[in-house]
């Protein structure tokens, strides 16, 4: 009775035992297989969708200096030589340089004379109101004397103002005078032989009133010429002070 009791618990044992035997035997080819041949992962067909794979990140751009960065992107400016400049032709000039001096210099005192000039020509204007002389008298009256006097004051102030103008060295290659510079020379043409013709006119008008005579000649255009003569230089200052350009 004893041994029946214990063989169906060992039959039992040794069916179990068959059975895992069997299980393991089957089970194991498929999980080798599983393991040892999985397909990789699969590729985009589409060309548009392979541009779009994720980039490795590259950490340099990050830790670069941003100075550099800049300083790498952005060329060099010209030089002058890239100009088409020659040595030669930048080298500094003390003779060119010297002479733009003595010109900038001279052409201010014009500027600074033909200002101060305004004043006697002015004056000389408003005083000939009490320089014409009565008739068949060449006495010399003080409104007559107060006039010449103003009047050669400007004629001498404006000799010197001219002088620095002509004077002042001229600068090679400078190119034709523009804008207001231009007009400013040709009204030169007007006010120059006004300085020169109003006070021999005015000489010529005092002595034909003098001797009891009424000027009737170029003489009487003295008041006209004068005044022409103001216009025109106040003109010429108006011309290089205001921006006119043409």
């Amino acid at each position: 009775m004893a041994t029946a009791s214990r063989f169906p618990a060992t039959r039992s044992k040794s069916v179990a035992a068959t059975a895992a035997f069997l299980l393991t035997a089957t089970l194991s080819p498929l999980l080798s297989a599983q393991t040892t041949s999985l397909p990789d992962a699969p590729t985009p067909s589409n060309p548009e969708l392979a541009s779009l794979n994720p980039q490795p990140l590259d950490l340099a751009f990050f830790t670069a200096d941003p100075f550099q960065q800049s300083t790498s992107q952005n060329p060099a400016p010209p030089s002058l030589s890239d100009l088409g400049l020659t040595p030669d032709q930048t080298k500094a000039d003390p003779d060119a340089q010297a002479r733009l001096d003595r010109r900038t210099h001279m052409l201010k005192v014009h500027q600074k004379l033909g200002l101060l000039t305004t004043i006697p020509i002015a004056a000389a204007c408003i005083s000939s109101a009490g320089a014409t002389p009565d008739k068949n008298s060449y006495g010399n009256t003080t409104s007559r004397d107060v006039h010449v006097g103003i009047a050669g004051l400007a004629i001498g102030m404006y000799g010197a103002t001219a002088y620095y103008a002509i004077r002042a060295p001229r600068i090679p290659d400078s190119g034709p005078a523009r804008g207001g510079i231009k007009l400013h020379k040709y009204l030169i043409w007007i006010h120059a032989p006004g300085m020169i013709l109003t006070p021999i006119l005015g000489t010529m008008a005092f002595n034909d009133i003098a001797s009891g005579h009424k000027p009737g000649g170029i003489e009487q255009y003295h008041g006209a010429v004068a005044l022409t003569t103001a216009i025109a230089y106040a003109g010429s200052i108006v011309a290089v002070s205001w921006p006119i350009h043409f």
